[in-house]
């Protein structure tokens, strides 16, 4: 019997590239084995076939700032860099605080996005009692605890609270750890990159994170720590429960004060970027199994507004499309490993966030990316499809997809996008589909 679509070469899976097929149906993998029929065969015989990847932190912009990205713009260049799938964040204008809004981005959402997608609801001191209500319609929560881009803080002393409300549920809670009182207490004006680091310094981080591995205590939810910046937290988040995940962005990881080569406003970000030991710590650490996924916390701003005096610029990268052709461009020079960049990037998300994606395994979707390990690309502004016109990864090398299999529907082809926006699914849509 024949597949629907039949694709062949050099497979990562059980965590080794094996030669073999891939028999798809129906948007599904249903079969991998030596060799399959299909309706339609495509053969790549010499490249990578690997699972797409997953973005657990993204900031669109949509709505009220679609000058500095869209859903269509932002999911436009998730798919060229490899991605099946992103997480919005909720810190837009209006923020995604109640359900109406809620549901107004998913909609939204459904029309204009390339990509499947999920949205978080953001936990605030004047909604959190209304938090569980949230459960049958967002993909997860997001808390705030320090100031940050948006301005939706979240007590610290409301976490005993909301964990309990939240004890039974399905959704992830992400959270930014900084503590507002820390951050308070170091604030000052801001000259330069290294100003953001000691106003907002691992001090902060770290007492956030001490405060939330001592109420996360089973049973919870999953608890994911997000964008990790310090050798001081991974020490303490070595000690962290299972129910307790933690990521690392592509910028504290490879980034740091002492290798800026563009504006230091380019490298503004919250938390900051730090010194190179801290910098080493979390590379090691995604290297080593410490880290439980790299996410991008992609978040764009106008080169216009990152090009004011350092104070006034505001805190954000991008890094959607960047993500994951730089780690495959490390893996294939073996500074750290395909393995653990498919772990990282592809199954470790698919986990935290209890989707059918992130491996090459029957009965997920068929979201599956072809790289061809001789073509690497130094990456440049004119090959990038987000809104924003800069990223501090200008002129690094990457292995971007030439092909990219979303499931199991051609999305790129040969490096050009073949689909249409709104292509993308919403990932509660389909969890309640395959229930």
């Amino acid at each position: 019997m024949a597949h629907e679509l039949v694709l062949e070469g050099n497979v990562f899976q059980n965590n080794t590239f094996t030669p073999c097929c891939i028999g798809i149906d129906d948007g599904i993998i249903t079969s991998v084995k030596k060799i399959l029929k299909g309706d339609k065969t495509y053969s790549f015989s010499k490249q990578m076939i690997i699972p797409a990847g997953i973005d657990v932190h993204v900031h669109f912009r949509e709505p009220g700032m679609s000058h500095k990205e869209t859903f269509e713009s932002g999911s436009r260049a998730a798919l060229h860099g490899g991605l099946s799938c992103v997480f919005d964040m909720p810190n837009t204008q209006p923020p995604t605080t109640t359900s109406d809004r809620l549901l107004e981005k998913i909609h939204h959402a459904k029309h204009h996005s390339y990509v499947d997608f999920g949205i978080y609801f953001a936990v605030t001191d004047e909604n959190h009692t209304m938090i569980s209500t949230m459960q049958p319609y967002c993909s997860g929560y997001k808390l705030f605890l320090g100031d940050t881009t948006g301005s939706l803080q979240c007590s610290t002393s409301l976490l005993p609270t909301i964990f309990s409300t939240l004890k039974h549920s399905s959704k992830p809670i992400f959270i930014h750890a900084e503590d507002a009182r820390c951050l308070k207490k170091h604030e000052r004006k801001e000259n330069t990159a290294l100003d953001h680091h000691i106003t907002r310094p691992p001090l902060c981080e770290t007492q956030a994170i001490q405060q939330i591995l001592s109420l996360a205590t089973s049973p919870l939810p999953s608890v994911h720590i997000c964008h990790v910046s310090s050798q001081e937290s991974l020490s303490i988040l070595s000690k962290r429960p299972s129910h307790v995940t933690c990521g690392v962005t592509p910028h504290h990881s490879l980034l740091s004060l002492e290798n800026m080569k563009h504006a230091e406003t380019w490298y503004k970000v919250n938390p900051p970027i730090r010194p190179a030991d801290h910098a080493q710590m979390l590379f090691q650490a995604l290297n080593t199994g410490s880290i439980d996924c790299i996410e991008s916390d992609h978040a764009p701003h106008e080169l216009s507004e990152k090009n004011q005096a350092f104070h006034q610029a505001p805190s954000g990268i991008p890094g959607v499309e960047t993500m994951l052709p730089l780690f495959l461009y490390l893996a294939s020079q073996e500074t750290c490993s395909i393995q653990q960049v498919i772990a990282l990037l592809c199954q470790h998300p698919a986990q935290i966030t209890g989707l059918k994606k992130g491996s090459i395994s029957v009965g997920n979707d068929a979201d599956i990316i072809i790289v061809d390990p001789r073509n690497v690309q130094k990456i440049h502004l004119d090959h990038l499809h987000s809104k924003a016109d800069w990223t501090p990864f200008l002129g690094w090398k990457a292995l971007f997809p030439a092909h990219v299999f979303l499931r199991g529907k051609h999305a790129i082809d040969n490096y050009e996008i073949s689909c249409s926006p709104g292509n993308g699914q919403y990932v509660e849509d389909r969890r309640y589909q395959n229930d």
